[in-house]
């Protein structure tokens, strides 16, 4: 058994919570500064806000201001917050963890330099480690998994990456359970970069939901000819960024393919793309959805943005991306949807 401390009360952090409980670990939960009504009602209910199930009995909930007991013993680290609370969790948590302690983050995302590179999570958390001297293990989850599904104990299957396959291993057997199942990758920049790639993509695709939408009525059926055209093209392109990250393996795109499909089944960017398809400008998508966080339009804009450098280099060619491109153009432009199908035929 081993002591499983995640810090980040959000959705997925928590969910997390079900296997790292039922496969006999001791959990805790912190919830960051933002979080304190959600550890109050995990307290007075034994359930999140979110969750329609009661977490496993037995785990132990934590303000921030309580994060030294909640490390007490603690072996292994979840960092739980969204793509917003990464330099939080660089500044704030790495560098009062145990030396020894085992991190595993699951948040995804891209970060776009000056000169055109996209470094993962994993990437700056690394550079503050190694900025203190501090000699934690990172580790990282990729693939399908909605934080609903896995507190309904639906088959998933995730990737672990990190630099070191022992610690990968370990970790393996404190997280497995007969509905999560895990494959270990020493790719940590193919894993995490496939899996932040599908934000923006799993938008692109959904716009054509709102397209048949606005032509055919809100309430009528669903269309899915286009919205397979634009997953087949959204993984051609996946691929070629891939490529470009010099991933390792074609297990990262297949990581990265299913992470697009179950996000475009559901959650905050399927319905920012649908809002667009119907016709509404990014302003205006973002105002119905009265402040919901769109980490997707984040990720879309620094891959774009990186890629378009990386063009006026000619390291990369503008139409080998006319999807992203696109879909650039509708957030940062505002420009209408125009899904550019002619440019996905070869």
């Amino acid at each position: 058994m081993a002591i499983v401390t995640i810090i980040g009360a959000g959705m997925m952090g928590s969910a997390l919570a079900f296997p790292a409980r039922e496969n006999g670990n001791e959990v805790r939960i912190v919830g960051t500064h933002l979080d304190r009504e959600i550890i109050d009602c995990c307290r007075a209910q034994n359930r999140h806000p979110k969750f329609d199930r009661a977490f496993p009995e037995g785990i132990g909930f934590y303000q921030i201001e309580e994060l030294d007991t909640a490390m007490k013993d603690t072996d292994v680290v979840i960092g739980g917050v969204s793509s917003f609370g990464v330099k939080w969790f660089a500044e704030e948590i790495l560098p009062v963890l145990p030396d020894h302690m085992k991190v595993l983050t699951v948040t995804k995302g891209l970060m776009d330099t000056p000169d055109g590179k996209l470094l993962t999570y994993p990437d700056l958390w690394q550079q503050k480690l190694d900025s203190i001297g501090k000699p934690l293990s990172l580790n990282a989850i990729g693939g399908p998994c909605t934080s609903y599904e896995l507190v309904a104990h639906d088959q998933t299957e995730v990737a672990f990456c990190g630099k070191n396959m022992d610690d990968l291993k370990y970790l393996k057997k404190v997280m497995t359970t007969d509905y999560y199942h895990i494959s270990l990758s020493e790719d940590v920049t193919g894993i995490e970069s496939a899996v932040a790639l599908k934000n923006g993509y799993a938008l692109g695709i959904a716009l054509t939901i709102g397209l048949n939408q606005k032509a055919f009525g809100i309430d009528s059926q669903l269309h899915f000819n286009s919205q397979a055209a634009v997953f087949g093209h959204a993984v051609k392109e996946m691929y070629r960024l891939l490529e470009f990250q010099n991933a390792l393996s074609l297990n990262n795109l297949c990581v990265g393919a299913g992470d697009l499909y179950v996000t475009v089944y559901g959650g905050r960017t399927r319905l920012v793309g649908i809002l667009l398809g119907r016709g509404l400008d990014i302003d205006e998508a973002k105002t119905e959805l009265n402040g919901v966080t769109l980490e997707s339009l984040v990720v879309a804009e620094r891959v774009a943005r990186a890629v378009k450098r990386n063009i006026a280099k000619g390291i990369l060619k503008k139409e080998d991306f006319p999807l992203l491109l696109h879909i650039d153009e509708i957030i940062t432009e505002k420009k209408p949807v125009n899904i550019p199908w002619e440019s996905f035929t070869f």
